[in-house]
């Protein structure tokens, strides 16, 4: 006798492993994209933001 879930996944057939790359892959590079545009337009405020956040923890 096999178990319930092996027999519900025979009766239902096979199934499509291969996921949704491009998607991902879109994601990625938009984010990419979207991080590299704001270090380039506000890049030294940005280091300037983290370097007082990193002082004021450290005293």
């Amino acid at each position: 006798m096999r178990p319930l879930p092996t027999l519900i996944t025979r009766l239902r057939g096979p199934r499509d492993e291969r996921g949704d790359v491009p998607g991902w892959v879109l994601i990625t590079v938009m984010t990419a994209g979207l991080v590299a545009g704001l270090w380039a337009i506000a890049g030294s405020q940005l280091g300037a933001m983290l370097r007082e956040a990193l002082a004021s923890v450290a005293g």
